[in-house]
């Protein structure tokens, strides 16, 4: 057996039931939190607007928005509205977020199918698994953004888990996937275009047309993923690493969430001014001269102090750093329209400069570290540094910290007193303890 036939065995025959409670647990906040940032999501124009062009299918709910479309649709939009924030999880191995790659596809193929509850919550753990695996398994060529790639392939495995095929079948349909991925840019994110929050939606889309063609009699090629993470969107690919310790060391519990409302390149440099904050407090932005940041090369390249949009300004260092301090905060309203155009914020994002540290990009995975020092007009200078960022398994946020974004994000579309159900019942379906059809309940409200 090669790689992927273990792989493709190990993903038709997991069964959740089986799996450890700290497992079962775990998944249950990434649920939570996907299904939250999904929510807020679709309170965004341009997701409101693409959402009203789809079909009106009766299969699958559009979350946050309180009606239903096809699948294909569902997945879609539900995937695109996920990533609009920059709030979903993410996966420090596999550098990129698989969770929002897999779940929407699950959630829909779960209701076009009436799947069980293990079965859906099976697949989320396969697709998860599959899609960071291979990301981390792989070095993608630098240009390309990581959303809309291998996890194009985890929300086929998810697929084909619901629909319970065979480990040859599972092994097709991810060949399959492996020709349906996107060729995303890095630069839509840098340049603040939208088209970049699709690439999620485009992903969810085509893991269910990936099913649909290996039911159908559809092929792909021998060993799909190897050519696409070996040859085409990535020249570095280890087949051994996708299979280390299957089953044993789960990649869902090694994921980061995030409580700054941006790019997690950001995060080590936010995290780093969190500390200035709680040690002496930020000064006003009229006392600062100028402010440094050395950090790894990924986080550098977000060096734009003026970015065209509110998805630019999540890709911007130093809008990151000059909106944390005039308004105190990096949550969601400091990436506003407002705070983008906010003078005194573009003013002092001017005055932010942000390096390449080559020592800092070699602590890669395990951290992702940065310094920064501000320079005071009276002359003193505030330094302080970051190496693990919050949110990472090795410093998680605290579960209360957690519950706090989730009813943040979903009180932006629901009340209250439905955001705690939908939370309690979230959680209790990640133990098995909630029906999935109560779950899917809670999901489909109108919003407020």
């Amino acid at each position: 057996m090669d790689y992927l036939d273990r792989l493709s065995a190990f993903c038709a025959s997991l069964d959740y039931r089986t799996l450890p409670h700290e497992v079962h647990e775990q998944l249950g906040w990434i649920l939570a939190d996907t299904v939250a940032a999904i929510s807020a999501g679709s309170a965004e124009p341009e997701l409101r607007s693409i959402a009203a062009r789809q079909s009106a299918v009766d299969t699958a709910d559009l979350i946050g928005l309180g009606r239903r479309s096809s699948s294909e649709a569902a997945a879609f939009i539900n995937g695109t509205a996920g990533t609009f924030l920059e709030m979903d999880e993410g996966n420090r191995y596999s550098r990129g977020h698989p969770a929002v790659h897999v779940i929407p596809a699950a959630i829909a193929l779960s209701q076009e199918r009436a799947a069980s509850a293990p079965d859906f919550l099976a697949a989320v753990v396969v697709g998860y698994e599959v899609g960071s695996r291979l990301g981390a398994a792989s070095q993608l060529r630098s240009a390309m953004h990581p959303h809309g790639t291998w996890g194009t392939i985890g929300a086929a495995a998810a697929c084909a888990r619901i629909a319970s095929l065979s480990a040859n079948g599972m092994r097709e349909t991810i060949n399959i996937a492996s020709s349906l991925t996107t060729a995303t840019s890095k630069q839509t994110m840098l340049e603040g275009g939208l088209v970049r929050n699709t690439y999620a939606g485009l992903s969810n889309r085509n893991g269910l047309l990936a099913l649909d063609l290996a039911e159908c009699g559809f092929s792909g090629e021998r060993d799909g993923p190897a050519s696409l993470l070996g040859k085409v969107a990535s020249e570095h690919f280890e087949p051994a690493a996708v299979i280390a310790d299957l089953g044993q060391d789960w990649h869902l519990m090694h994921n980061y969430f995030k409580l700054h409302s941006c790019c997690r390149y950001n995060h080590g440099t936010l995290d780093a001014l969190d500390l200035l904050a709680a040690q002496e407090g930020l000064p006003p932005a009229q006392a600062i001269e100028r402010i440094e940041v050395h950090t790894y090369h990924l986080a550098a390249e977000l060096s734009d102090p003026a970015p065209a949009n509110t998805l630019a300004a999540k890709f911007s260092v130093p809008f990151a750093v000059a909106t944390r301090i005039v308004n105190g905060s990096s949550a969601l309203a400091s990436f506003t329209w407002d705070a983008v155009r906010d003078p005194a914020v573009l003013a002092l994002a001017q005055k932010v400069s942000v390096r390449h540290d080559p020592a800092m990009s070699e602590r890669l995975p395990k951290e992702r570290p940065a310094h920064i020092t501000v320079h005071l007009r009276d002359g003193r200078q505030l330094t302080a540094q970051a190496g693990v960022n919050r949110g990472d398994d090795a410093a998680p946020y605290s579960r209360d910290e957690l519950r706090a974004k989730f009813l943040d994000l979903t009180g932006r579309i629901w009340p209250a007193p439905h955001c705690k159900a939908l939370l309690e019942a979230t959680l209790g379906l990640g133990q098995l303890q909630v029906p999935l059809g109560r779950w899917l309940g809670l999901l489909a409200r109108t919003p407020s």
